[in-house]
């Protein structure tokens, strides 16, 4: 059997048990960001944070239909490449919840979280 890549030893290292919600988002390691995400869908029973549809599917076109700057976020929108993401609130830096990516950027860039 093949071993762990380091950084995934040293993320399953640094997890050391559960992860109390909210957390702190920028003292995660990219693991333990992960292991928060789907911590926070089991709670949130699948559905997106903000706009409360299904995370295995796309957002609603309500949300959709709202364009994104593609100055804000870069031409070729690749954080849509990861449809699942972490929200936080960058003022206290703690987790929110799980969101579709688009739900995301529209929280950041119409509501300015």
């Amino acid at each position: 059997m093949a071993e762990l890549p380091k950084d995934v030893q040293q993320g399953l290292k640094a997890v050391g048990g559960p992860i109390a919600l909210p957390a702190m988002y920028d003292h995660l390691t990219w693991y333990q960001r992960k292991q928060v995400r789907e911590d926070y869908i089991l709670l949130q029973k699948g559905l997106c944070w903000h706009c409360k549809a299904d995370l295995s599917g796309p957002p609603p076109e309500r949300i959709t239909k709202l364009s994104l700057d593609r100055r804000m976020f870069g031409a070729n929108l690749e954080f849509l490449k990861h449809p699942i993401h972490l929200h936080h609130n960058h003022r206290t830096g703690l987790t929110i919840g799980a969101t579709h990516a688009y739900c995301n950027a529209v929280l950041a860039q119409y509501f300015g979280e």
